[in-house]
């Protein structure tokens, strides 16, 4: 099955949730508003506060949105591999990641969709000129940017923000990576993806955005997640130094957009 034809190209959000009954709604709303290309997959790990009904409504009622269930709490990564899976068989050609609780503000949306003409991979960057973040302590503006130094350090790579999770893919990216080989969760999914774009020869770009900590629900940022990271560039520099990751796209280059 294919998205409608629209006169142009179809884009696809994937937006996981778990126990995100208090924003899932309004973020809905607000990310089919703010383009009319956009369609949305809400992918509930099976909450149990029960964000998952409230996205079967929303979906009832409006015909671009759409509900993947999971059996249970497995990650991010993988609920956006699922999500990814779901965009490709439906023959949308860009996917969207973000995140459910407007720490990713949906007005960005057309700016990422528009960047995505002349990229394959487009970051919304809150380390680059114009980017930033709001409501967040000394330790989390730490952590956050060390491990995008970390990152950017290991794997040899300019773009400033590694670790992020607002990004549109061009479908021929997800296609020549082989998603089945990607195994994080946290930071260290969003890292991986981005180096195997432009170990592919992707174009890479990032657009400022302000990054604001969410207002409603709980953090699912956890240690594991940055232990994940600590060992696991490492390995995934290692692994792509043995042998080509994936297949080589026709062009390369990056290019970080600073205004």
């Amino acid at each position: 099955m294919r998205p409608p034809d629209h006169g142009r190209r179809r884009a696809l959000v994937c937006l996981p949730t778990y126990d995100e009954r208090e924003n899932v709604l309004a973020i809905a709303e607000a990310i089919l508003a703010a383009a009319p290309e956009v369609d949305l997959l809400v992918i509930d790990d099976a909450s149990p506060d029960g964000t998952g009904e409230l996205a079967d409504g929303l979906a009832a009622r409006e015909e671009r949105a759409h509900v993947l269930h999971r059996a249970g709490k497995e990650g991010l990564g993988k609920a956006y591999l699922a999500g990814f899976a779901w965009a490709l068989e439906r023959g949308y050609e860009l996917v969207l990641e973000m995140d459910a609780d407007f720490s990713h503000h949906p007005s960005y949306l057309p700016r990422l969709l528009a960047e995505a003409e002349r990229a394959d991979l487009v970051l919304g960057s809150r380390y680059v000129k114009g980017g930033g973040t709001v409501n967040w302590g000394l330790g989390r503006r730490l952590l956050s940017r060390g491990g995008s130094f970390y990152a950017r350090t290991i794997l040899g790579l300019g773009v400033r923000d590694l670790t992020g999770g607002f990004k549109c893919f061009r479908r021929r990216v997800l296609e020549a990576i082989d998603l089945t080989s990607v195994h994080g969760q946290g930071y260290v999914f969003q890292i991986e993806l981005t180096y195997r774009t432009l170990r592919m020869g992707g174009r890479v770009v990032e657009v400022p955005i302000t990054f604001e900590d969410r207002t409603a629900g709980a953090s699912k940022m956890t240690t594991a997640i940055v232990a994940e990271a600590v060992w696991k560039v490492p390995m995934l520099r290692l692994r792509s130094l043995r042998a080509p990751l994936d297949e080589r796209l026709p062009s390369g280059g990056v290019a970080s957009l600073r205004a």
